[in-house]
């Protein structure tokens, strides 16, 4: 049974493919420096998170938005992504509607769709674990 996603080999294919995932883990890392912010755990305990998951979320987005770049561990980062987003859509936006102009959770269905296509996809041939070959496939 194949379990892998094959894309056609050329290496235009190979480029959007990376492209799709250092553009979400680029969009992470940047989403990450603003919860480095002592401010945000305020925020946090306002929505009814404790105060503790700032770090571990901060580090979580920043740390996973490189992995995705470098093409390290993309599906299980890609899986700690999904957790996050769905936590934003359910926990945060819901109640704001489906639309992004009214605060909704409209982005982060984009982005929670363009994670599942990660994990599918896998990290594809520009990657370093295409390049290391002796990495686990369920650590690539």
């Amino acid at each position: 049974m194949n379990t892998q996603a094959n894309l056609k080999e050329n290496l235009l294919h190979d480029m959007t493919h990376w492209g799709i995932s250092a553009s979400i883990g680029a969009i992470f890392i940047v989403h990450s420096l603003k919860k480095f912010d002592p401010s945000w755990q305020e925020w946090l305990v306002s929505i009814g998170i404790p105060p503790e998951m700032q770090l571990p979320i901060a580090l979580a987005e920043f740390i996973g938005g490189v992995l995705l770049v470098v093409g390290v561990m993309t599906r299980i980062t890609g899986a700690v992504f999904s957790v996050i987003l769905l936590g934003a859509i359910f926990h945060i936006r819901w109640e704001n509607g489906f639309f992004v102009s009214k605060g909704g959770w409209e982005w982060d269905l984009v982005m929670l769709a363009a994670v599942l296509a990660i994990i599918v996809a896998g990290p594809g041939r520009i990657s370093i674990s295409h390049l290391v070959k002796k990495i686990p496939r369920f650590l690539q």
